[in-house]
């Protein structure tokens, strides 16, 4: 299964267009008295939900280490086309958006009315069916070290999800299986320690 998720990111896919919400939310470990950014025992994933009128339109998601801007904008940059406009809450992290030839509309949370799920309703609706698809489908035995292949075939699965040919999907997702490199069960089981070994191998041959 792992080796058809890590085909479900298409080489060269489009970017999300138009005016995007952007936010973080955490997912596994433990909630107790910790909230929001500063729940560490959960594994931090940025979503960007693009719109579609009251809808959602395509999806992007990744795993990152932190809610720094030094690890958003990255996602930023790779998922959403420059131009676009991003819609964040007030967090700092964000910043650097508008330097980065984006529209920036921010959106300060604390002392609204309305809630966030309101003020931002389309990143966290997916962020709730994230949630309950691992919960529910995995019943919550995803791993932190895996957890970006899961992410991966959540977004192929929601990207696709109001295509009206099903044996299609299985047809594309074959095609991008043999165009993606070859990945060993080592790197699947072990993919720090194969990242480590493949760093040492270019630090040793000069590269």
């Amino acid at each position: 299964m792992h080796k058809l998720r890590r085909a479900m990111v298409r080489p060269g896919r489009d970017l999300l267009t138009g005016r995007v919400e952007v936010d973080e939310c955490y997912v596994g470990g433990p909630e107790e008295d910790l909230r929001g950014r500063l729940n560490l025992e959960k594994a931090l994933v940025v979503v960007a939900a693009q719109e579609d009128g009251p809808g959602i339109g395509r999806i992007r998601m990744r795993q990152i280490v932190d809610a720094s801007a030094e690890s958003l904008m990255p996602f930023v940059q790779e998922s959403v086309a420059p131009g676009s406009v991003i819609h964040t809450d007030g967090w700092l992290g964000y910043s650097p958006l508008e330097r980065n030839g984006y529209e920036h509309e921010i959106t300060f949370l604390k002392g609204k009315k309305k809630t966030a799920s309101e003020l931002m309703p389309r990143v966290h609706r997916v962020t709730a069916l994230l949630k309950r698809w691992l919960l529910g489908t995995h019943q919550g035995a995803v791993s932190h070290k895996h957890l970006g292949y899961y992410l991966d075939e959540f977004t192929f699965r929601f990207n696709r999800r109001r295509s009206k040919s099903r044996g299609k999907l299985f047809f594309r997702l074959v095609q991008q299986a043999v165009t993606v490199d070859p990945v060993t069960r080592y790197r699947i089981v072990h993919p720090l320690l194969a990242k480590a070994q493949t760093n040492h191998n270019l630090l040793g041959s000069g590269e």
